[in-house]
C-alpha cells in the first residue's frame, strides 16, 4: 500500500499507542512532566483526564518506558475486573506471582486479605532498596464503585512517612463526575494531582503530523499542504486519534493519486468516507466589535510557544474557592466593554494586566473559548479582550485577566492563576503589549 510508495518503515498513522510517537504538546509534555513529579514525590493518588482519542493510552506507554529500574509497575487496561482478578493482576504485574500460576488456577483458595497482605509485604520489602511501585489504571472510569472502593483501601498501604504504592487513574472526562459522587468522597479527597489533556489547537496539528510523518521514515517524499493541514484540525477538532485517521485515509488517497502532496481535497474526501462532520461553529459575531463578553463568551486557546517548565508550584489542584478567596483586591480601571481595547491611550508604566492567552480569530474551538473564559471568572478575575493585527499571521484575540496599578499584585495573583491553571501560561504585561500598541 501506500508505505512503500512512500517509503515509510510502518504505518504513520496506526492507532495502537505506540510510545515512540506521542507528541509533546503543551498539554501532553505537561501531563507527563507532571506524572513523573508526581512518581518520584510519592503523591499518592493521581488522576488523568482527556475526551476519548486524546492520547492518554499512549502517554502511559510512554510513561512506562521512562520510569527507572526502581520503580516497580503495574498496568490495569481492563477496568473490568472482580477486586479479586485485580489483586492477582497487580501481583502478577509486580513479579510477586507468575503468570503460569494464576493461569493454572493456584491462587483459587487464597482470599481477598491474603492478597493484600502478600502485596503489603512485597510493598514493604521495597522501602531498605529506595525502591516503589506505582499501579496505573486505564479506562478508569469504567471501573465499578466496589473495585474504586478497593483500590483507595490498597492506598492506605503505607508507613509512618510515605505512602508504599502511587495510584494513576486515567480515564475520560467523565471520571471526574464519577469521583465526585457521594460514594467515593473519600477517594476523591486523595487525589493531590489532576490534569486534563487537551485537544491539540491548529498549529499543533501540523506539527503532530510532521511528527508522525518522520518517526515513520518518509516525511522527506509526502507532505501534506497548508490547507489540507488546517482540514485535518477543521474535522478532527484536534483529537490525536481522529488526526490518524483522516491522515490515514489521506495518504491512501494520496499513493492511488501517485501525489507527493497531500491536499485539502483528499482531507476532505478522506473525513468523508469516515463520516466525520466539520467541527466549525458560526464565525463569532464578536470580533472586532470592542465588545465585552460575559461568562459565556468565547476564548480560543492556542499553545504557548514556550514550554512550561515543570516545577512543584504547578501542581496545586484548581480549586475556585481556594484561588478567589486568596486574590488579592484589583483595580479595575474602566467598564469591560472599555477596557484595554486596541489603540486606547492607557499609561503603560501604570497600567498592568495579566495576560492569559493570545488566540486566533478562528472558528473552530467554541468549546474551549467558554470553558478558559468562565474559569477565569469563575476564580474572581474580570476577563477583558484586545484585537491585535499580527500582519501575516492575522488578527489575533487576547484575553486579560484583572488590571492593576499595583505591579506586586499583579505578580501575586498571576502566580496564583499560573500555578492554579498552568495550561495558560499566564503572565503579567503592560497594557501597551496586552494591547498590541508596542508594536
Amino acid at each position: 500500500m501506500y508505505e512503500e510508495y512512500y517509503g515509510f518503515a510502518e504505518k504513520p498513522f496506526s492507532l495502537t499507542p505506540d510510545p515512540k510517537y506521542l507528541y509533546r504538546s503543551q498539554s501532553h509534555a505537561n501531563a507527563f512532566d507532571l506524572l513523573q513529579y508526581a512518581i518520584r514525590r510519592r503523591e499518592g493518588f493521581v488522576v488523568v483526564t482527556g475526551d476519548i482519542g486524546t492520547g492518554k493510552t499512549t502517554l502511559c506507554r510512554a510513561l512506562l518506558e521512562q520510569i527507572d529500574r526502581t520503580t516497580f509497575t503495574a498496568l490495569v487496561l481492563n477496568p473490568f475486573l472482580s477486586e479479586e482478578d485485580l489483586l492477582k493482576r497487580i501481583l502478577q504485574d509486580f513479579g510477586v506471582i507468575s503468570r503460569d500460576e494464576a493461569r493454572a488456577g493456584r491462587l483459587a483458595g487464597v482470599t481477598k486479605q491474603e492478597m493484600i497482605d502478600t502485596l503489603y509485604d512485597f510493598l514493604l520489602s521495597l522501602v531498605p532498596l529506595k525502591a516503589s511501585a506505582v499501579l496505573i489504571i486505564d479506562e478508569a472510569q469504567n471501573l465499578p464503585l466496589h473495585v474504586l472502593e478497593q483500590i483507595r483501601i490498597l492506598s492506605n498501604l503505607e508507613t509512618d512517612k510515605e505512602k508504599l504504592l502511587q495510584v494513576i487513574l486515567v480515564g475520560q472526562l467523565n471520571l471526574k463526575t464519577l469521583l465526585r459522587s457521594p460514594e467515593l468522597r473519600q477517594l476523591d479527597q486523595r487525589v493531590s494531582i489532576r490534569y486534563e489533556l487537551k485537544p491539540l489547537d491548529a498549529e499543533t496539528v501540523a506539527a503532530y503530523v510532521a511528527h508522525r510523518l518522520t518517526i515513520a521514515g518518509g516525511s522527506a517524499s509526502v507532505a501534506f499542504t497548508a490547507k489540507a493541514l488546517a482540514r485535518v484540525h477543521r474535522f478532527s477538532g484536534g483529537i490525536p486519534r481522529l488526526i490518524n485517521l483522516i491522515c490515514d485515509r489521506a495518504l491512501l488517497a494520496g499513493f492511488s493519486a501517485r501525489a507527493s502532496r497531500i491536499t485539502h481535497d483528499m482531507v476532505k474526501r478522506a473525513a468523508k468516507s469516515l463520516d466525520l462532520a466539520s467541527s466549525a461553529a458560526p464565525r463569532f459575531l464578536w470580533f472586532g466589535r470592542g465588545a465585552s463578553l460575559g461568562a459565556g463568551a468565547l476564548v480560543i486557546l492556542l499553545a504557548s510557544a514556550f514550554s512550561v517548565g515543570v516545577t512543584a508550584w504547578l501542581y496545586h489542584r484548581f480549586d475556585l474557592a481556594t484561588l478567589q478567596a486568596t486574590t488579592r483586591p484589583r483595580v479595575d480601571l474602566v467598564p469591560p466593554s472599555q477596557a484595554l481595547a486596541p489603540g486606547r491611550d492607557l499609561p503603560a508604566d501604570a497600567v498592568m494586566t495579566i495576560l492569559a492567552g493570545s488566540y486566533p480569530e478562528t472558528e473552530y474551538s467554541e468549546p474551549e473559548i467558554r470553558s478558559v473564559t468562565e474559569r477565569l471568572e469563575a476564580s474572581g478575575y474580570t476577563v477583558y479582550y484586545a484585537r491585535v493585527d499580527r500582519g501575516p499571521d492575522g488578527r489575533w484575540q487576547r484575553v486579560l485577566a484583572n488590571a492593576y496599578t499595583d505591579a506586586d499584585a499583579a505578580v501575586s495573583d498571576a502566580a496564583r492563576l499560573k500555578a492554579a491553571a498552568p495550561d495558560l501560561d499566564a503572565q503579567v504585561v503592560t497594557s501597551a503589549i496586552a494591547t498590541g500598541t508596542d508594536r
